[in-house]
């Protein structure tokens, strides 16, 4: 779960509408500058659905007693994020191998500096187990798709390192826009077809739901993305009173409109 300020309150807004968000960004990616998506429906799935394990945990969220709020997904403590992540791309299978290695990859990026310095040997452990786990289930998945003459020309290094940097490039932007976008922004190492660029996104006169990006990497002329959120109007005491009001709290719909510099 992330959280939006609005002038009208607070936003709760699930990670999988969030990726839902990344999906939009990828059906409409690609230009001459930008270069295409390949295999570009796999590629679209696996951003749309790169958080898809946590479905479950969305539906009971749990609560954080030192903001009243649940956990955004900056504060869940190491095992449930562990847990989470260690069962989204078996969840993401079902949809392709594909969509699945980048629903893994994604989640071993999370990892890919961490530091245990300030978690528990039990913590540190999990995460170790989950990167072995993870990583072995790459490997097996990638060796399938290189002996699948469908799959094997996007299975080379070369190609699902792109792919998975596209993927967390579009998490990226999707967190930025969905958490409201008040100043400019720098995105970093955004792939093009022939090298890498850096993204400028700007409110356009300070209105985060009209946003300016340069290069355009866009088809067309103009994007909207959409998602849905919910007004949280308190915070809370306990974990069930949390659940509930959720469960009734008034929902908003956020639009964002992008457009050339």
């Amino acid at each position: 779960m992330l959280y939006r300020k609005d002038p009208e309150g607070l936003l709760a807004i699930a990670q999988p509408a969030h990726a839902w968000v990344s999906g939009q960004l990828a059906r409409a990616w690609g230009n001459e500058y930008f270069g295409n998506l390949a295999p570009r429906e796999d590629v679209c799935m696996g951003a749309e659905q790169h958080d898809i394990g946590w479905f479950s945990w969305e539906k009971m969220p749990t609560f954080n007693p030192k903001t009243g709020l649940p956990h955004s997904f900056t504060e869940l403590p190491r095992k449930i994020h562990i847990d989470i992540w260690s069962g989204a791309a078996r969840l993401a299978i079902a949809l392709g191998r594909y969509p699945a290695l980048l629903a893994s990859l994604h989640g071993t990026r999370l990892y890919e500096h961490y530091d245990a310095t300030h978690d528990s040997p039990e913590d540190a452990q999990l995460v170790q187990r989950f990167l072995v786990g993870e990583q072995a289930f790459q490997k097996e998945l990638i060796a399938t798709l290189r002996n699948d003459p469908d799959y094997a020309a996007y299975a080379t290094p070369e190609a699902i390192a792109r792919n998975q940097q596209l993927v967390a490039i579009w998490d990226g932007l999707s967190l930025i826009l969905c958490m409201r976008l008040l100043k400019e922004r720098l995105v970093e190492k955004v792939p093009t077809a022939n090298g890498e660029t850096t993204l400028k996104l700007t409110p356009l006169n300070g209105d985060p739901t009209r946003v300016s990006v340069s290069p355009w990497p866009f088809a067309k002329e103009t994007v909207t993305l959409v998602c849905e959120g919910r007004y949280l109007s308190e915070t809370f005491a306990d974990e069930e009173t949390m659940r509930n009001a959720i469960a009734i709290a008034p929902w908003a719909t956020i639009k964002t409109h992008l457009s050339p510099a």
